[in-house]
């Protein structure tokens, strides 16, 4: 599965605007309904903090990963966002999250879901892809960076 195959260059939001975690996913959430027809910003806000608040989806070394199951959308979407200055993501390894990859599958979703979680929280490991992701002067390069990552597996 490649990370180019879920996100759209449309997708990507270089500069969010939230300081904390909830206005970070209520953010997200907007962008994402603003731009996929099937999406409703308010559902898919309650479901990306409802998420949050059973386990921190921020992974550590500036990244984290909100996902949840909507039954309006029938293929996997995904959004990547930035937060420059860094947010308070009750991060495991108690840093600021930069790099936010959202994503929303399907309800009846599970091996593709649970799949795009691994091949995303692989690649962001990388923290040489990070730095290019961090650096990236707007969208285009920043998916730029995205698909050149990908064109390596």
């Amino acid at each position: 599965m490649k990370i180019v195959d879920l996100i759209k260059r449309d997708m990507v939001v270089p500069a969010l605007q939230a300081t904390e975690k909830r206005g970070i996913l209520e953010e997200l959430a907007t962008y994402m309904a603003g731009r996929h027809p099937r999406i409703d910003r308010a559902t898919l806000a309650r479901v990306l903090i409802e998420r949050e608040q059973l386990a921190s989806t921020a992974i550590g070394e500036g990244v984290a990963i909100p996902h949840g199951k909507l039954g309006s959308v029938g293929e996997i979407v995904a959004c990547l966002g930035r937060a420059p200055a860094g947010v308070d993501f009750d991060s495991m390894d108690g840093q600021p999250t930069y790099l936010f990859f959202v994503l929303v599958a399907p309800e009846s979703s599970t091996g593709a879901h649970l799949k795009a979680l691994a091949r995303i929280s692989r690649v962001f490991k990388d923290p040489e892809f990070r730095r290019r992701l961090l650096a990236a002067p707007d969208v285009d390069a920043m998916y730029t960076v995205v698909a050149d990552e990908d064109a390596k597996y």
